[in-house]
């Protein structure tokens, strides 16, 4: 594949996810790596970021909604906040990378 067109896909690609998960977020709670997304990071940095961000809730005592996912046809559980929960939680939030700085951010101006 030309490395150009390899490029332009990725691009488009990660846009087609921050903005599902942008209207995932709007429609109701989500979980902490959705939130990330929508706040323009990959999804690994999203992983990265919603782990600390657990974290953080922990501390915090902040409880979300348990839920059900479900990817290639199998169930799992999994934990659902609302953009006024994860502004709270990223109050405690400290990332040292610029990009995870930005996406706290942004994250915290969801609410």
């Amino acid at each position: 594949m030309i490395r150009s067109n390899r490029i332009r896909r990725a691009t488009v690609k990660a846009r087609r996810a921050q903005s599902a998960a942008q209207a995932r977020i709007r429609r109701g709670p989500a979980t902490l790596a959705t939130h990330a997304i929508a706040a323009g990071l990959g999804v690994r940095e999203a992983r990265t970021v919603a782990s600390s961000l657990r974290k953080a809730a922990a501390k915090l005592g902040v409880v979300g909604q348990t839920g059900v996912a479900y990817r290639k046809g199998q169930a799992r559980t999994c934990v659902r906040w609302s953009r006024a929960q994860v502004a709270v939680i990223v109050t405690v939030y400290r990332p040292r990378k610029p990009a995870y700085r930005l996406a706290a951010s942004r994250l915290a101006l969801a609410a």
